[in-house]
């Protein structure tokens, strides 16, 4: 059987990425973050992994998450107040369940109902 144990997300800044995501998803460093690595773990230790891997290449930061929220107009503020932003143009259909973001990196997620 598989499953998912870690998410790789790409980003410029290793550090920034750590506090932003670490505060964003209560998450942990599993070990002492390296210049260009760092694995993040759930506090409780149960759940899926956030693996911040430095990258130099636009083409390597290619990745998504679904965070799902009960009311997620107020889980996006809380993120915009962690320094998330906003995607101001994108082109949402008109059924659309979620909110699309960007973190301090300008890597996209989105927030989901």
């Amino acid at each position: 059987m598989l499953s998912i144990g870690s998410v790789v997300w790409g980003v410029r800044d290793v550090p920034r990425a750590t506090e932003f995501w670490s505060r964003a998803l209560d998450l942990v460093p599993r070990e002492d973050a390296d210049d260009d690595w760092v694995l993040l773990v759930p506090r409780d230790g149960d759940g899926v992994r956030l693996a911040l891997q430095q990258v130099t290449s636009d083409k390597a930061r290619r990745h998504h998450l679904d965070l799902y929220a009960d009311d997620r107009e107020e889980e996006a503020l809380r993120h915009i107040d962690l320094g998330a932003t906003r995607v101001e143009d994108w082109d949402y259909e008109d059924d659309a369940d979620y909110i699309l973001l960007e973190d301090t990196e300008g890597n996209r997620f989105c927030v989901c109902s």
